[in-house]
């Protein structure tokens, strides 16, 4: 792995010089040290992908105390380093007995350069890993501390919510989240997270219908250096920087059922192989997904795979849309007034109740996410201290179980009106919708997708 930093500390000056040179060669950074006692110093300045280290430095040592006393040292000051003990020939013992106390691998002197290649590219591959889960890890606490919004609700149908997540979080139970966009699967996803046993460990999103189908198996498996044309390094993938966390992945509704079987394998199997690699790889996950399609519907006209369904939904949890629960508008609209007022530095005291009641009567067809765009839109726009209605654009789209209202004859939002009052009439049943509408069912799947019905 080209450009990575190596320190290697070996009393034999010809040994450092020979190997620097070496290393040098095959593009590795590498700095050298004859006494260990630098070796913290060294460590304070830089940071280094890998440590060389010697086993002996006392004229002759043969014990490796001193190599044990300097390898504690350097986990002590960082655990997750990697570390290759330099051993001579006839003491293995010494340096499996180093793997133990937390070095990652040995070499022995003299060595085959093939073997030393092998070695440090191996053991580079795993710091190269460690950083990016390190990386993710400090991501997420500091999201985690930036006071990540939590679900708001006081309706029956969000207390209803906030017990499943008590009861599903604790366990490592496959959840899949079914709901409109906007009603705050994400934010449910991480809730499951937060409160479970594997809060402390990465959360990973991925967003299904973003990736490319060429690109799948290199997002969610990883790819090796050259395993095509613009693979110029090797590359973790989404699976594996969850390990021991949490992977989401989003609108799971959209895959391919080429890339739906290929996901199942890696589910079963609980293993995957990188692009351009043989070795499995071991992952241990808890997988939450979540889709705005009707994934049941799918199965019954063979769009989405049965045993797939089956592998991801060992508990369904379904979100209620914001006009099934309307009770819970007003405390929605307050905390994003307080959000944005604070953002945009304004002194904002209050939603007027007209304002309220315009909110309650429309049917927010984007969900809590589209009553806080509004939400924001307003403060930004408006010079009063209270919101009124006409701080408010609302999408020309209103809904009822009984009738079709329009505020409006753009041929775009007629459309996505009739194609939900048409859905809600069949009680969900996509092909018979799609009769009515004189539409192929994959027709009426893209519009759904496109309008996010």
């Amino acid at each position: 792995m080209s450009d990575s930093k190596i320190l290697m500390i070996d009393d034999d000056r010809d040994v450092l010089v020979a190997t620097r040179m070496f290393l040098k060669q095959h593009g590795y950074d590498v700095d050298t040290e004859e006494q260990p006692v630098f070796l913290p110093q060294l460590l304070k300045n830089k940071q280094y992908d890998l440590i060389l280290l010697d086993m002996n430095f006392s004229k002759g040592a043969n014990r490796g105390k001193e190599g044990f006393y300097w390898l504690d040292q350097v986990l002590e000051a960082d655990p997750s380093a990697i570390v290759i003990m330099i051993t001579a020939y006839g003491d293995v013992e010494l340096a499996i007995q180093a793997i133990k106390r937390g070095a990652t691998d040995f070499v022995q002197k003299p060595w085959k350069t093939e073997k030393l290649l092998a070695t440090l590219s191996a053991a580079l591959k795993l710091s190269h890993s460690q950083r990016e889960v390190g990386r993710l890890q400090a991501i997420q606490h500091q999201q985690l501390s930036d006071q990540t919004p939590e679900i708001i609700g006081g309706s029956s149908s969000m207390q209803k919510l906030f017990e499943q997540i008590r009861k599903v979080a604790a366990t490592d139970a496959n959840v899949l989240l079914l709901g409109e966009n906007g009603t705050g699967k994400e934010l449910v996803a991480r809730a499951l997270h937060r409160q479970s046993l594997r809060a402390k460990k990465p959360f990973v999103a991925v967003d299904m219908g973003a990736i490319h189908e060429g690109l799948f198996e290199s997002e969610l498996f990883g790819h090796a250096k050259g395993a095509f044309t613009d693979a110029h390094e090797n590359r973790i993938g989404r699976f594996e920087l969850a390990d021991k966390g949490t992977l989401f992945l989003d609108e799971i509704g959209n895959l391919s059922l080429a890339l739906q079987a290929k996901l199942l394998t890696a589910l079963q199997n609980r293993t995957l192989v990188r692009l351009g690699e043989n070795r499995p790889i071991s992952i241990d996950i808890r997988l939450i997904s979540a889709t705005n399609m009707p994934i049941h519907q799918m199965v019954q006209e063979k769009q989405f795979r049965q045993d797939l369904l089956y592998r991801i939904n060992t508990v369904e949890i379904r979100l209620p849309a914001l006009r099934d629960r309307k009770e819970d508008i007003a405390l929605l609209a307050s905390h994003f007034l307080r959000r944005y007022a604070a953002k945009y530095k304004k002194q904002m005291k209050a939603i007027s109740q007209a304002a309220i009641r315009r909110m309650e009567k429309y049917t927010w067809p984007g969900n809590v996410r589209e009553l806080e765009h509004a939400i924001e839109r307003a403060v930004i726009m408006t010079d009063s201290e209270v919101l009124q209605p006409e701080d408010f654009y609302f999408s020309p789209a209103s809904v009822t179980h009984d009738s079709l209202e329009m505020d409006t004859y753009q041929l775009e939002e007629v459309e996505k009106l009739v194609i939900r009052k048409v859905i809600s009439k069949h009680g969900g049943n996509i092909s018979l919708a799609a009769k009515e509408l004189g539409l192929t069912r994959t027709s009426l799947y893209r519009r759904i997708e496109k309008y996010g019905i």
